[in-house]
């Protein structure tokens, strides 16, 4: 008795000290951070009766065929513009340079922007924005295309990662005003890389 008595008080420490504080799904770094970012209320875009059903977003299965070393060209005197968004809200850009890169044997280009008042942020002043859409929107993936963060290079290479493409936090909740993909960064291709569009199943 005296041992089934130690189960059970090591059984009960066991569920307590893990109440709360489930593992974090994913099968990457990036997968579960983000996740750790979106359960917690602090962070989280999702609306709250979201969140607190929230086990983790759905992602394409990590692919190394969409990690991809581009070509950077700088452009310049480029002149900041007003990007469009969800609302009226109007942030400035810059189109900050040209990313030219392999994929599937065929070639693609992005263009890579720079937030003008992000940038005077601590943290943020090499920060790049790069919004895609692709052949998946509307289906798998979001709707209105994804998003990737970048720094600004030392060399003319940049490595793209596609499995870091995260959704717009109007994905999740229309309080939100996203900038909205600009037409010269749709690929003819599927990305099936990153994360999924949210609660379809």
């Amino acid at each position: 008795m005296k041992t089934l008595a130690t189960y059970v008080m090591l059984f009960i420490c066991l569920a307590s000290c893990n109440n709360g504080k489930q593992s974090i799904k994913g099968d990457t770094e990036f997968q579960r951070q983000l996740n750790a970012e979106y359960k917690d209320a602090s962070t989280s875009p999702l609306k709250e009766e979201d969140r607190k059903v929230f086990e983790g977003l759905d992602f394409f299965k990590y692919d190394s065929t969409y990690v991809v070393k581009a070509l950077f060209k700088r452009t310049e005197n480029e002149i900041p513009f007003k990007m469009k968004t969800t609302t009226d809200r109007l942030p400035e850009y810059l189109k900050f340079g040209i990313l030219e890169f392999f994929l599937n044997d065929e070639i693609f280009q992005l263009n890579v922007y720079q937030n003008q008042d992000l940038i005077k942020d601590e943290g943020y002043e090499d920060y790049l924005f790069l919004p895609f859409s692709d052949e998946t929107n509307g289906l798998e993936s979001y709707g209105g295309g994804r998003y990737i963060d970048l720094r600004i290079p030392e060399s003319n290479t940049v490595v793209i990662d596609f499995n870091s493409a995260y959704n717009p936090y109007c994905a999740y909740n229309d309080k939100y005003s996203c900038p909205i993909v600009p037409r010269e960064n749709y690929l003819k291709t599927r990305i099936e890389a990153g994360v999924k569009t949210f609660g379809k199943h």
